[in-house]
């Protein structure tokens, strides 16, 4: 993939917060990643903006159930990686 180098300020408090979590990573693939992150977030609130539009607002009932359903996920998720934990010392 080609990479092009750019020039941008940081607030310098958060440059050093930034550089101790890249750690291995390094900086520019943690700042990357953060800019995926950041424009993937933007689609998802367009297409939210677009489907209320179209559909008009989510109800609460709508909005209360996914997040019984989110937490559903969230716990089944949970469980998966304890349960893969679990089972990553039986394959030897």
């Amino acid at each position: 993939m080609a990479t092009k180098k750019v020039t941008v300020t940081i607030p310098e408090d958060l440059l050093d917060e930034i550089r101790a979590d890249a750690a291995e990573r390094g900086l520019s693939a943690y700042v990357a990643e953060a800019l995926r992150f950041k424009r993937d977030r933007d689609r998802l609130l367009e297409l939210v903006d677009w489907l209320q539009e179209e559909h008009g607002p989510v109800t609460e009932d709508e909005h209360a159930a996914a997040l019984v359903e989110l937490d559903e996920l969230d716990a089944e998720h949970k469980r998966r990686r304890t349960a893969g934990k679990h089972n990553a010392g039986e394959a030897a």
